[in-house]
């Protein structure tokens, strides 16, 4: 493994639930292999009045907590902990950059990071008085986190603000899926393998599947969730971009805005919703009680801190359709919500049926299925008909699975190990561009528009099921179901 250069990463929001469980841990375990050593600096800012010894302190609770044996040692987190640091800062104050600038003095040749782990409405102030306290340096990165934005139009001014700063290839806008090692896997295996490239089309797919589902309620997070709603926390960046990932073109290298060339095409294939077309392709849903593993769960509305009335989707189902040349005719059907009856995140790519078969006896029902298991477990199966044992000539399906971590003894590494990394080595490949983001934003409003426009409430779903029956009908009106149904 190459030993990066030394660098800066300044975590805004250094004491926040994101820096704790996430980047911390993460920024240790690189630590740990090797990947950088204790001339870099991590400096963690912050409103708390902490002290640099505090904040270690605090710092490592959490990483003894998410890191765990055997890769967490007290030796090692001492070799760690040299490169930590902590300073106090008010988002809103520009004396407070004024100070910060001074803290880091004497580092501005070194690649320098700014990773903004706060609420995004803090985006354009912390932008705009990095700007007027002149700490943007040309080796400079700043790293958005998502939502950004509640719609096209903010977007585009957080956007607006964080340009008159950084260029364009100094702005990584970070969605933690596209850095989850299963999605890396699904890259590997559109363009690393050449038997698939034939049958990924319209006319050998019959139809595709992305859930992203979560037993979980709003666990605490309830003012956020509110204001934000499944289609944006969820749709809007995550699925669409497996969506992406799935459907585009192969690209012509592994060039960052190559790749990102191709992911807008699909973006922009997508045939808009919206209108009278948003009652027929999309459902949105929001829990009520029910029971989750045995154990009874309040309803949304009864959640802590959920405005009474709350017209909050905690499910979204849509049916996507691309209009380009491989995937007319192909629909793609979207599902994630919360207080459903499993965590997991799939994709089901079903295929066409032979074009005549000749057995009498073949399997009802059981085409050759694709299924990718990005989570909890991580793995990919083909089922196939295969001839059962006896003397008649009767098909069954059967699976050819791969289980990745059986596959693979080495440990995975997390989304933020990879996509920190990433940052610091200047490798824009997995992160959104301005246009992606853009263009992701405009079919997603007219959804949330029409919503209102029609002034129908969220079909309700008890917690523990798989979502409203309403989303059973979406995908089985073209004859299909969703694969937990089937």
């Amino acid at each position: 493994m190459q030993l990066l250069d030394p660098f800066e990463i300044v975590l805004f929001g250094g004491t926040g639930d994101l820096a704790m469980r996430k980047l911390i841990p993460a920024l240790f375990q690189r630590y740990v292999a090797g990947q950088f050593d204790a001339r870099a600096h991590i400096l963690a800012a912050a409103s708390s009045a902490l002290t640099r010894e505090a904040y270690i302190e605090r710092a490592l609770e959490h990483c003894r907590e998410h890191v765990g044996a055997p890769d967490f040692t007290e030796a090692r987190w001492t070799e760690f902990a040299a490169c930590l640091d902590y300073q106090q800062i008010d988002a809103m104050r520009v004396e407070d950059f004024k100070a910060l600038k001074t803290r880091i003095a004497g580092r501005d040749a070194q690649t320098r990071v700014w990773f903004l782990s706060t609420s995004p409405s803090l985006y354009i102030a912390t932008a705009a008085n990095m700007a007027a306290a002149g700490v943007v340096t040309p080796n400079a990165r700043v790293v958005l986190e998502k939502p950004l934005g509640t719609d096209r139009a903010s977007a585009a001014r957080i956007n607006e603000q964080v340009a008159l700063s950084f260029a364009e290839n100094q702005i990584y806008r970070i969605d933690h899926y596209l850095g989850k090692e299963p999605v890396q896997n699904l890259l590997a295996l559109r363009f690393g393998n050449a038997f698939f490239e034939p049958l990924w089309r319209r006319g050998r797919i019959r139809h595709v599947q992305i859930t992203v589902a979560e037993q979980l309620g709003v666990e605490g997070r309830a003012k956020f969730y509110d204001e934000t709603g499944a289609l944006r926390d969820m749709v809007q960046n995550h699925m669409l971009q497996l969506l992406c990932i799935l459907a585009m073109e192969p690209p012509a290298s592994s060039d960052a805005d190559t790749v990102r060339d191709e992911k807008l095409k699909v973006l922009r294939a997508l045939r808009p919703i919206d209108g009278d077309t948003v009652d027929v392709k999309t459902v949105r849903g929001q829990y009520k009680a029910g029971n989750i593993e045995g154990e009874s769960v309040p309803g949304y509305a009864d959640e802590p801190g959920v405005p009474a009335g709350s017209q909050t989707e905690t499910f979204v189902a849509i049916k996507a359709e691309i209009d380009n040349w491989r995937w007319a005719g192909v629909p793609f059907y979207l599902r994630t919500g919360k207080r459903l009856q499993q965590s997991l995140a799939e994709i089901a790519i079903t295929f066409d049926d032979v074009p005549l078969s000749i057995f009498q006896n073949r399997a009802q029902d059981a085409p050759n299925q694709l299924v990718i298991r990005l989570q909890p477990d991580e793995s990919i199966t083909l089922t196939i008909l295969a001839k059962a044992p006896g003397d008649a000539m009767r098909l069954r399906p059967v699976n050819l699975a791969l289980d990745l971590g059986e596959s693979f003894k080495e440990r995975p590494l997390s989304a933020y190990e990879r996509l920190l990394m990433d940052v610091v080595k200047g490798n824009l490949t997995l992160f959104m561009r301005r246009d992606e983001l853009d263009t992701a934003w405009s079919w997603i409003d007219p959804i949330r528009a029409g919503w209102a426009q029609t002034g129908n409430p969220p079909k309700t779903y008890t917690a523990g099921s798989w979502g409203p029956a309403a989303a059973t009908a979406l995908i089985g009106r073209d004859g299909y179901a969703w694969r937990d149904e089937t």
